[in-house]
Parts: structure tokens; sequence; C-alpha cells
């Protein structure tokens, strides 16, 4: 472990979490509903930050987990890591270091949270390693049908516009937005992947746990933007 055991993990206001994730987030963009915001320190800097919230949906997420009386959680007993920004500086396998601290702080100073959910953008950024190397369980591979390519190269994720009521009003859809204003826009290829970590043990998922080999079955395994399946990368470790 080395180095990565004097990585200190602490809440960090959203003014400096936002500048550290607008510059190292592969998006270039936070996620407005972050709400908790962990951030990395080694020797006193800030190498990274993991940023929680309210997921942009609650009522799709909340039945994929229930409590042991067989019901869903409640609203604020859950959590969406919604942006996870590292620079180069931290040593190997401080993602999953870090995630586990903050998962710890939770645990002691937010018992009530019993669950978190996470996204994996197979479009843009990677598979998921860090969440599968950090305990999480994988609920869901599906093609992207979300994320848009504009024509200027820009990508743009339908949530932007279906969170616009304005937008929504003026144009009816977001393929209408999308045809109006942008042209010559496209799909982007690729997966995404949904991850879940039970923190509090009475609880149970709700839909089956998807073994990891199913990545490299289907094709969706990728890194840094460049397809490459999960066993190829622990080959190349």
């Amino acid at each position: 472990m080395g180095r990565a055991k004097g990585i200190k993990v602490k809440v960090i206001p959203s003014k400096l979490a936002n500048k550290f994730v607008k510059t190292y987030h592969y998006s270039g963009k936070v996620v407005q509903n972050s709400s908790l915001h962990f951030g990395c320190f080694l020797d006193g800097a800030l190498h990274g930050v993991m940023s929680y919230g309210s997921p942009l949906d609650k009522r799709k997420v909340l039945p994929l987990v229930h409590t042991e009386k067989g019901e869903p959680c409640l609203w604020n007993e859950m959590l969406e890591l919604n942006r996870m920004a590292f620079d180069d500086i931290l040593p190997r396998n401080s993602e999953s270091r870090c995630i586990a601290i903050s998962f710890r702080l939770l645990k002691k100073h937010a018992p009530h949270i019993k669950w978190i959910l996470s996204y994996s953008d197979g479009v843009d950024c990677g598979d998921g390693q860090i969440y599968r190397a950090s305990g999480f369980s994988l609920t869901l591979i599906k093609k992207n049908s979300d994320i848009f390519i504009l024509p200027n190269g820009e990508k743009i994720h339908s949530m932007t516009i279906k969170s616009s009521k304005a937008k929504i009003s003026k144009y009816g859809s977001f393929k209408n937005w999308l045809n109006s204003e942008h042209p010559g826009w496209h799909s982007a290829i690729g997966y995404q992947l949904r991850y879940i970590k039970i923190l509090d043990k009475s609880c149970s998922l709700t839909v089956p746990e998807i073994p990891f080999s199913k990545i490299d079955e289907i094709g969706a395994g990728m890194y840094k933007g460049e397809k490459i399946t999960v066993e190829e990368r622990k080959t190349s470790a």
C-alpha cells in the first residue's frame, strides 16, 4: 500500500470540490445536485474528490434495494456517487482506498445511509474497475441510450434537457430539441454499467447481481475511453 496509507479523506466545501472536478473529471462538468463532497489529501494537498448526492430520478432507483421488511429504502437512506475525480499524483490503488474511507465516514456520521448507487460510463471513461475493487455489485449493463454527440463534438446527456422544464415545454422531447438545435447529432457508442454497494447488511438487492465476467462476454469492457477486456487489464497490470 505504501504511500496510500498517508491519504486523508475529509468533507470539503462544494466550491473547492467543483473546481477540482471541472479540472480533472473527464466530462469537465459537475452534477448540480451533489450535496456531499469528500476530498482526498496527500501531504496536505488535494488530489481527489468524490461527490455524493441524490439521484436524478429517485423513483426508478429506490426499488433496487429493499430493507429486511421487504420495503424500499426511504429517499434519504441512499446516495449516488455521481462524480469521482483524481489527478495522477496519488499512488496506485488510492481510488478504492478513498472510497472505502468515505464509506466508513458515512457509516459513522450518517448511519441512516443504507446503500450507494453509481454508474460507470463506458462511452467516455471505463467499465467500473474501481467499483469492482471497492466491493460494489454489478446490477445492469446496457447499451448507451442517453449520451449523444453534437456536430461540434460535444457530448451531452439526455437528462441535461429532460431536467429543463423550459426546454421540454418548448420542444416537447429531448429528441425534438436535438433535431431542432443540433441537426446532424448521433448517439454515442458504448455501454453504461450500474453498480450498487450495500452499506446496511439488513438490506438486499431486488435485482440479480451480474457476474463481472459478463462485461467481457458482451464486449462492454473499456478503460479511459478505449476498448479493452477485463482480462487484458489484469494481465497488463
